[in-house]
């Protein structure tokens, strides 16, 4: 397992290496800098400034300088907009997406793993078309037309929710139920399929046919093979939704790490830009090999074969 995991985090190195070097140059490649609209600058300031923050060298340049001062010193550098260090306003932001997917996360288990586990107990009734429906639904409509959906018809007529902000625990609900939906029915038709192919081995049969309760059954010999895709899925989600947050963030106005990606992106911001990269980059590699873990753990023969 120590191997494994060794192996894992190496590859997960070079992925964030290829990963911010392909980005760099990819930013490097839009047209102006963070200065360009700044109007009211002369022409020497301007020069003066790009020096300071050596954006007046070539991109090859720069890319070694960024990546000597990342490996050496650990610094993400200044934002040249703001004027501040990348690795405090990410520190500041970081929290809020956290807080943010936790929650979306526990809302789409909660809704989309009982809904996968009962569809597929109640194979081809009414139950299962509806919820498989319900996925379906979650899965075509987009998060940009859920969240103003809520906000029209639950927060404007619910006294204690508010359309948008970050200030109350109850102001983290809309959004988290906004961003949760999509892998909610993802999981959902996740863990009827694993649920299925556990239901139809033959040791499953034997239990039936020894005469064991059906709870009994459906606790002790389906859910943890059944729960394989899903948990494989749950890593990789869960960072999905962090990175991906950026919309709803938006839209509720929560003070997270999406709108520092929007703004980097609007106002050529490359060193904010590459740190929020760096830290969705790292976030996915770990919750990635927590997942490998976790479902090494599970199955028996994959921890075998470790």
């Amino acid at each position: 397992m120590l191997r494994f995991i060794f192996q894992r985090l190496l590859q997960g190195l070079l992925v964030l290496f290829v990963l911010l070097t392909i980005s760099f140059f990819l930013i490097s490649a839009l047209p102006g800098d963070a200065f360009v609209k700044e109007k009211k600058m002369s022409e020497e300031a301007l020069q003066e400034q790009r020096a300071r923050f050596g954006l007046d060298r070539p991109v090859p340049l720069q890319y070694a300088m960024y990546l000597k001062r990342l490996i050496v010193n650990q610094d993400l550098g200044i934002s040249p907009k703001k004027n501040r260090e990348v690795s405090y306003i990410l520190k500041q932001s970081f929290p809020p997406s956290v807080i943010l997917g936790l929650n979306a996360l526990f809302i789409a288990c909660v809704i989309g793993i009982p809904l996968g586990v009962f569809s597929a107990v109640k194979k081809n009734t009414w139950f299962d078309y509806f919820s498989m429906g319900f996925a379906m639904i979650g899965i075509c409509v987009a998060a940009f037309i859920v969240g103003p959906l809520l906000q029209t018809f639950i927060a404007m007529k619910v006294p204690a929710l508010k359309v948008a902000g970050w200030e109350t625990p109850l102001d983290i609900l809309l959004p988290a139920l906004t961003l949760g939906l999509a892998p909610a029915a993802y999981l959902a038709r996740l863990t009827r399929g694993g649920m299925l192919e556990i239901l139809n081995q033959d040791y499953v049969r034997t239990a039936y046919a020894k005469g064991l309760p059906f709870l009994t059954i459906i606790r002790r010999h389906t859910l943890r093979g059944g729960l394989l895709p899903t948990v494989a899925f749950l890593g990789p989600a869960f960072a999905g939704l962090i990175s991906g947050s950026f919309v709803v963030e938006t839209i509720f106005q929560v003070p997270g790490m999406g709108r520092h990606f929007i703004n980097g992106t609007v106002d050529r911001d490359i060193f904010l830009l590459l740190g929020c990269v760096l830290y969705y980059g790292f976030l996915i590699v770990i919750l990635n090999l927590v997942s490998d873990i976790i479902q090494a753990l599970m199955n028996p023969r994959l921890r075998d074969s470790l």
